[in-house]
């Protein structure tokens, strides 16, 4: 386990209601709305955009100044302490583990297992300022954005585990904290971006004593 380091995000000061703007399906075969020629339009329009924005990974080392940052060390940290969550109930605003939404599961393992204070809603925590990544290009640990009430905009976010998988707190229906895979047709038509959060991690590990 690691020590609590000083944020180095800003915590937003929202109310519980910019929590995770919306419940994950139940099923991964749920029917999504009809795509119109305009969303379509919107959507290659957004996939350009993000293609030339995405981070190379020389970047990603320079964007962290090349310091021996342990982010494997941390990314394993919060999966593992992720895994040992699932089951636990989603809660709409919920923070702990008597019940999480997306963006406060998210929010709890940063905190408790890299020192990271990241902003409390989904709407925030896409806009943190952290590489963005490709999605052939995903690591353990990067944090996915999806776009589950479509017109683009984000309601619901996980964190990548590997070999097409991600962690999150779903919904009610769908058992809370779970394991699903970006490969079902749902969450691949629905996944806006990721970014390499951890990025951003302390530069130093103190384990916990």
């Amino acid at each position: 386990m690691l020590k609590r380091f000083a944020p180095l995000v800003p915590l937003a000061l929202v109310t519980l209601l910019f929590g995770c703007a919306a419940h994950s399906p139940v099923s991964q075969q749920q029917a999504l709305n009809p795509v119109t020629p305009q969303s379509q339009a919107q959507a290659k329009a957004g996939a350009s955009f993000q293609e030339e924005e995405l981070a190379t990974e020389d970047e990603i080392n320079e964007f962290s100044d090349s310091k021996p940052y342990q982010l494997p060390v941390l990314a394993d940290s919060i999966l593992e302490r992720g895994k040992s969550l699932i089951g636990t109930r989603y809660r709409f605003g919920g923070t702990t583990e008597s019940g999480f939404d997306c963006s406060g599961f998210i929010g709890y393992l940063f905190r408790e297992e890299a020192g990271m204070t990241l902003p409390r809603s989904t709407r925030e925590m896409i806009n943190v300022k952290a590489p963005l990544v490709a999605r052939n290009n995903l690591k353990p640990g990067d944090l996915l954005f999806f776009s589950t009430r479509g017109r683009g905009r984000v309601s619901h976010a996980g964190i990548y585990l590997g070999d097409d998988q991600f962690i999150h707190s779903s919904s009610k229906r769908s058992g809370g904290v779970r394991i699903d895979s970006l490969d079902d047709t749902y969450w691949s038509k629905t996944f806006i971006e990721a970014k390499r959060a951890l990025a951003m991690a302390p530069t130093t590990v103190i384990s916990r004593k």
